[in-house]
């Protein structure tokens, strides 16, 4: 019987996918925190979510399209830029965290599927 590693591993692989991509894109965004009319992007997770079909048979899409959004600033700048460094950062540093933690599940389930094939 052959293992399918597109039903084995689930969604992991696209999530990890995602959170490279919006790391990219608010690496973006902190690089150019001092650009006059630089307008602050970022992707939203549950709009990924909503393009993979969820039932019985579950195929995830092999490339993720992802839109950017624009982030809207709690407070204006004068030169029209709405990076916020704090909010941006925090966002960084939380999606940094949330990779991690889909690695994690990935390793796991590397390491059930490496347990299933030597038998134990």
């Amino acid at each position: 019987m052959a293992i399918s590693f597109e039903n084995a591993l689930g969604v992991h692989p696209q999530t990890l996918d995602f959170r490279v991509q919006r790391a990219k894109v608010l690496a973006s965004n902190l690089a150019n925190v001092d650009t006059p009319g630089y307008l602050a992007k970022d992707i939203r997770f549950d709009a990924i979510v909503s393009q993979m079909s969820f039932g019985k048979v579950q195929k995830a899409p092999t490339q993720l399209v992802v839109s950017d959004g624009y982030a809207v600033p709690y407070q204006n700048s004068k030169d029209g830029n709405t990076v916020e460094l704090s909010v941006e950062q925090a966002k960084f540093t939380k999606n940094n965290m949330d990779f991690q933690s889909s690695l994690t599940f990935m390793n796991m389930k590397f390491k059930g599927l490496a347990a299933v094939i030597k038998g134990r």
